[in-house]
């Protein structure tokens, strides 16, 4: 799916003002209603918006432990453990990968040893050989998508507003 300079207009005014009424983001892109509404619609049939519900952070729900735990798993059971993944609260997120392992799956957890509680759940799932954990210590780049936005932006051949051709806002 080919996204514009207009879509990316759009979706960078959606990622850094997400409360801003559809009425007001139409006003400020100088665009119809209408037009801003369509377009949201496309982006939406074509997988690029996903979702419009808050972000949240799981050390504001009480799991500020973050780690990376990667699971090999028996040949021909890739299907059953990911479904026994998602049956674990504390995973936030799965990925059949390529390498060292077979999943990894980032997982929250309020302490240390409630950590070693959900990857000593991880072990005992049927099909798990084993685990390793590498913890999070900070946060050096948070979740963002801006970025690939305006970059897909400009190979449309457009830059963002605001933008210059050094990728550095007024620069």
């Amino acid at each position: 799916m080919a996204v514009d300079e207009l879509d990316t207009r759009i979706l960078r005014l959606l990622i850094e003002q997400p409360r801003t009424s559809l009425r007001e983001c139409a006003r400020v892109l100088g665009i119809a209603r209408g037009t801003l509404q369509a377009r949201i619609d496309r982006l939406e049939r074509d997988g690029v918006i996903t979702g419009t519900g808050p972000s949240l952070s799981p050390a504001g729900l009480g799991h500020p432990v973050l780690a990376f735990v990667h699971i090999e798993v028996t040949q021909g059971h890739l299907n059953e453990v990911g479904d026994a993944l998602a049956e674990v609260p504390e995973i936030i997120e799965a990925f059949s990968i390529t390498g060292g392992g077979d999943l990894l799956t980032r997982v929250a957890a309020r302490d240390n040893g409630h950590l070693e509680d959900v990857v000593q759940r991880l072990i005992s799932l049927p099909g798990v050989v084993r685990t390793r954990t590498e913890m999070a210590l900070r946060e050096r780049v948070a979740y963002r998508l801006l970025p690939l936005v305006e970059s897909v932006g400009l190979a449309a051949g457009t830059p963002a507003p605001g933008r210059t051709g050094t990728g550095r806002p007024g620069a």
